[in-house]
């Protein structure tokens, strides 16, 4: 299956823009007097020192650490760079180089070997390792403060109102109350119940309780 292929237009200006810099760049190093494969290096230096020193300035940055140095060679590449594309504006003769910028094209490979070197084998600051507390070891509690738990308070029930005992009945009524009982089963053919019991002796429920308890 095949992609579409779509223009992207920052891409092609991205392309031009190498290509206009790069042959200014090699210009400029022809004009100073590096002729041959060393004229097409002249470029290939600069902008690898300019993409390098862009990718240290982000990873710096990334890292919160201080960019500084990453500027200073990102703006050094930049200037051997846009300095190149000025010169060749017609501001400068190609003909007749001045001196002092053969010695700064005949410079440059040093210069461009210091940064990239700085650039590539400089590590990042690494952060410091916490240390670690063992799980078998519990962290020291602060001074001042309670770690135990809050238990909450558990309220222990009331316990039931203790009855009061029941009323003991005299020999002489309870042997009154079975005769009422004996009439009550004789007249209607049902043992007698307990209101009916305590409505015929005129006692109080309790006490009726229990003489029925003795006529069972």
């Amino acid at each position: 299956m095949r992609l579409p292929i779509r223009p992207d237009a920052v891409l092609v200006q991205a392309v031009i823009a190498g290509a206009l810099s790069f042959a200014h760049l090699h210009d400029i190093a022809n004009a100073a007097g590096q002729h041959g494969w060393k004229a097409w290096a002249y470029p290939i230096s600069v902008d690898l020192l300019l993409v390098a020193a862009w990718h240290r300035l982000r990873t710096l940055r990334a890292a919160g650490s201080p960019a500084r140095s990453a500027w200073i060679w990102f703006a050094v590449a930049l200037v051997a760079s846009l300095g190149a594309n000025v010169a060749t504006a017609g501001l400068l003769d190609l003909d007749q180089v001045p001196d002092w910028l053969r010695i700064l094209v005949a410079g440059w490979p040093a210069l461009a070997f210091l940064g990239g070197t700085f650039l590539a084998h400089n590590p990042l600051p690494r952060a410091e390792p916490q240390a670690l507390v063992p799980a078998d070891c519990d962290p020291e509690p602060s001074i001042g403060l309670d770690l135990e738990p809050v238990r909450e308070a558990v309220t222990a029930p009331e316990p039931a109102p203790a009855l009061p005992p029941a009323p003991v009945p005299a020999p002489g009524l309870v042997a009154h109350a079975r005769k009422v009982a004996a009439d009550h089963l004789t007249a209607t053919g049902t043992p007698i119940d307990l209101d009916t019991l305590t409505a015929r002796l005129g006692v109080p429920a309790p006490l009726a309780q229990s003489i029925a308890a003795q006529l069972t």
